[in-house]
């Protein structure tokens, strides 16, 4: 069979084909992918030559780039393209590529080795990034069971592998369960207080899933928000959070607690084999914030800081409850419409005020002018590169003198094969072998409010901060400039990967950005200056509220992955386990079958297990980091190369805290976040 996936890319930049490849091309490309990069492990292990650490440790990071190459295709499909086809072979590639990850990490002649390379290191004249890569290879090995007897290695196989399985089918149930959920309305009563864009839009989502005639809201997040936020109907609103917060919790084929379960106790014992108490040590050990009492200690503090606040927040809400004649005890499905409400009148500002300035093509142009002028890139859109679904643009990024930088991919709006949410994700990582340039290839995959017939996609002011915070991700993955792939771009500490994004961010409150691309998409007038007046001082509304919420998503993710072995296997009902791991940050009463638990991709499916906590970390270094652009000028050149030379093209090549210390001149301040929150 001609498989693209395994023949040389003849696209522009050696981009995937995705114009030729098919489902049925994956597994044979694994396979064949499989032997040859066992070859090349067969090359290192074989040779006579004395370990070094040319032959040895950077043979072993060049190795495996075509199976790298097409599982990165086959898993970013499954998550921004997928069908029942990708699914599949995402579900039967899973263990084998655990199995081979296995293979090698517990290859003891390929130990051997590294160790023996790696008992010298003091003496070879290694430069920061090799001794980086030199550490991080040996310790990959010690903590995927190298150094565990036969009896022992075996089980650590047969975990890693059931939880590539477990993760993937967790996902496949919220996607499921998110795709499964129409609120159907025949009634255009039901439809009061919500804007006539969004009643657009849900009669177009109506009209291609067979409803001509009605209204259809979904649990995606552009139909999800503004129904909650301004619906007046409350039977609806309660109808449409219960669907949400109940995803995968309803006892059926696609419900997640038992997984929940077992990936909480194979997780637990994987750490215990390795010698660590529970899975939080084992992560954090890799981690800026170094373990899990340093981590509990920020939360707490944080928790302390923000709660008696958002219960003031709570409160205030409740007596304008009042004040609007409403007699109704507030509810969660009440919160986003009250709150939206009072935030109005408040500031007189809200989305729909604010939409008509926040033109989708618009708002890239203004991400790509930021970057350009803090960076010196350029953005140009590009026909020729293979994409693999027609809402997907491309974009050749350069220098100033057209030297290529990356290939950036933009995907922007919900179907049913992508699952939820916002993120950056690469196809190829920046890195250099042979005296070659490998210049990146990345990609922003987003869920913003789509057009409909009679409106361009207008995004909310939330979608904008949304994207400028994921290419923010892109810009560190595009930017990258070091020799070995894994240590370049996002290849860094996890608590260290929100900096870049969430540092983006700031610019879209800054009057100077902000006339870069905010212009009404029919008048072309640039938004003025009293609204941008409105979304800063609106800014901090319900931040307490906010920091609250996420603290309580990282408290239940430490609550899981700080258990013991022992206590993992005690976890009998897992909406039990959740309440008494959040309790101390709830402000409502709880609600019937609904659990964040069963949904949350990120610690479940994704990366985040131990981990969560580092968005709040990270924002405490962004807010001190952007304090300086502040004090200097948002698109000050030396603060803007300074960040670029110290901390976006560096990636993982150095401990985070050195980059960042180099960046600003001392370690992070905490004080900055909380007089940005309004905590202070």
């Amino acid at each position: 069979m001609n498989n693209p996936l395994l023949e040389e890319f003849k696209t522009p930049f050696q981009t995937p084909p995705f114009d030729k490849i098919k489902s049925e091309h994956f597994m044979p490309a694994i396979e064949e992918a499989i032997k040859e990069a066992k070859q090349e492990i067969e090359e290192i292990t074989s040779q006579d030559e004395t370990p070094t650490f040319e032959n040895t440790v950077e043979a072993l990071e060049f190795s495996g780039k075509k199976l790298n190459s097409i599982a990165s295709i086959l898993f970013n499909l499954n998550s921004a393209e997928t069908n029942e086809e990708i699914q599949a072979a995402a579900r039967d590639a899973s263990p084998i590529l655990s199995e081979f990850g296995n293979d090698i990490w517990q290859n003891e002649a390929l130990f051997k080795r590294v160790k023996a390379v790696h008992n010298q290191k003091d003496e070879l004249g290694l430069n920061q990034e090799q001794q980086m890569l030199m550490d991080k290879t040996y310790k990959s090995f010690v903590r995927n069971g190298a150094d565990l007897n036969s009896v022992d290695k075996a089980r650590f196989k047969e975990i890693s592998k059931k939880l590539s399985q477990l993760t993937l089918t967790f996902g496949e149930n919220v996607l499921a369960e998110t795709n499964d959920f129409e609120l159907v309305i025949s009634d255009e009563k039901d439809l009061g207080g919500l804007p006539d864009s969004i009643k657009k839009q849900a009669a177009s989502t109506a009209k291609s899933k067979g409803h001509e005639g009605k209204w259809v809201f979904t649990l995606q997040a552009p139909s999800f928000v503004p129904f909650m936020e301004n619906a007046d109907n409350r039977e609806l609103r309660e109808k449409l959070y219960k669907a949400f917060m109940s995803k995968a919790n309803k006892g059926d084929k696609h419900d997640n607690k038992d997984i929940i379960k077992e990936i909480v106790s194979l997780r637990s014992e994987m750490a215990n084999l390795l010698g660590y108490g529970s899975y939080a040590d084992y992560v954090l050990e890799e981690r800026m914030a170094e373990g899990a009492d340093k981590v509990q200690k920020f939360l707490s503090d944080l928790l302390n800081q923000s709660l008696p606040k958002a219960k003031e927040e709570v409160e205030e809400i409740k007596a304008f409850i009042k004040k609007e004649g409403d007699d109704i005890e507030l509810q969660r499905w009440d919160w986003a419409y009250y709150s939206e409400k009072l935030k109005k009148k408040k500031y007189a500002i809200d989305d729909e005020l604010l939409r008509p300035y926040f033109k989708l093509e618009n708002v890239l142009d203004g991400v790509f002018q930021t970057a350009e002028r803090l960076y010196d890139i350029r953005f140009k859109e590009v026909k020729n590169i293979p994409v693999y679904h027609e809402e997907v643009t491309t974009y050749e990024v350069t220098d100033l003198d057209g030297k290529p930088i990356a290939i950036f991919y933009a995907d922007f709006h919900p179907r049913e094969g992508k699952r939820g949410g916002a993120w950056m994700t690469t196809y190829r990582d920046q890195y250099r072998k042979d005296g070659e340039e490998v210049r990146p290839l990345v990609s922003n995959v987003c869920n913003f409010t789509p057009s409909s017939p009679d409106n361009p996609s207008l995004l909310t002011f939330n979608e904008v901060t949304t994207l400028f915070h994921e290419f923010g991700h892109a810009l560190h993955a595009m930017l990258g400039n070091g020799q070995y792939g894994s240590l370049t771009g996002a290849n860094v500490y996890w608590d260290f990967v929100e900096l870049p994004s969430q540092i983006f961010e700031n610019w879209c409150y800054e009057k100077e950005c902000l006339d870069l691309f905010a212009k009404h998409y029919e008048t072309g007038e640039k938004i003025p200056q009293e609204y941008i007046d409105k979304i800063k001082a609106s800014s901090t509304y319900h931040e307490a509220y906010a920091t609250v919420r996420q603290v309580s998503f990282a408290m239940l993710d430490m609550a899981y992955f700080s258990l013991s072995k022992e206590e993992a296997d005690t976890i009998d009902d897992v909406a039990a386990f959740e309440q008494k791991a959040m309790a101390p940050t709830e402000l409502f009463p709880s609600v019937e079958g609904a659990l964040m638990s069963t949904q949350f991709g990120h610690i479940f499916a994704g990366g985040y297990a131990s981990g969560y906590y580092s968005y709040k970390w990270a924002e405490v270094l962004d807010a001190d980091a952007f304090s300086l652009f502040k004090e200097k000028g948002i698109f000050n050149k030396e603060v803007a190369q300074s960040f670029k030379d110290n901390i976006l093209s560096k990636g993982g090549s150095e401990h985070p805290m050195e980059l960042y210390k180099r960046f600003r001149g001392r370690e992070p301040k905490i004080e900055a976040l909380l007089e940005r929150a309004g905590l202070k």
